[in-house]
């Protein structure tokens, strides 16, 4: 999966890297930088993905379309396909750049538009990557929670350092009978939550 990664994969990866350094030393306003996961994070969400039991993928907040790069390369490995969800127009025409130029198009649906408005559906979903605005993540995790097959895995990203905007999910999280969930303190941290 990473050692067959296409030449217009890493150079837009590079790309993004570039620019989300730039933003995170420049100031640039919070909304309006990519805030995209860290190169590991993203290989680590990938394996996670390749691991889920059949069912619809799902990403919400694409940003740009660097976390989608690394699970479009977990589809392809896995012969499935992905939809993403950004609500941000700005972030939208970035993300459907990044589709275009790489070619990962053939394995992303994207769509331009709030994950709650599609999640009826959606159907069954095996995996879900969550990365949007912290005040969100409450709600978008009791929606999508029942929407999981037995085995299915909702990954939260930044479960470390945002305690104060994502602590009573987390909380909710980790005492949720119906699922399993662990905070991994790797990079920005990750809730990842298995459906029992």
């Amino acid at each position: 999966m990473f050692h067959d990664i296409p030449e217009a994969m890493r150079a837009r990866m590079a790309h993004l890297e570039k620019i989300d350094a730039r933003d995170r030393t420049d100031g640039t306003a919070r909304l309006e930088r990519l805030r995209q996961v860290p190169r590991d994070v993203g290989r680590f969400v990938a394996i996670l993905a390749a691991g889920a039991p059949p069912g619809r993928w799902i990403e919400i907040g694409t940003s740009a379309g660097y976390s989608t790069l690394w699970l479009a390369l977990a589809c392809r490995e896995t012969g499935r396909r992905i939809t993403t969800f950004e609500v941000l127009e700005a972030k939208a025409a970035l993300a459907r750049e990044t589709l275009a130029l790489t070619g990962a198009d053939d394995v992303v649906d994207f769509v331009h538009g709030d994950v709650r408005d599609h999640l009826a559906g959606l159907g069954d979903v095996a995996f879900c990557f969550l990365d949007s605005e912290k005040p969100d993540y409450g709600e978008l995790y009791e929606a999508v929670v029942p929407r999981l097959v037995p085995g299915g895995l909702l990954v939260a990203d930044n479960a470390v350092g945002f305690e104060d905007e994502m602590q009573p999910m987390l909380d909710r999280a980790l005492t949720d009978e119906r699922v399993d969930g662990v905070i991994v303190p790797f990079l920005t941290g990750q809730l990842i939550c298995r459906k029992r």
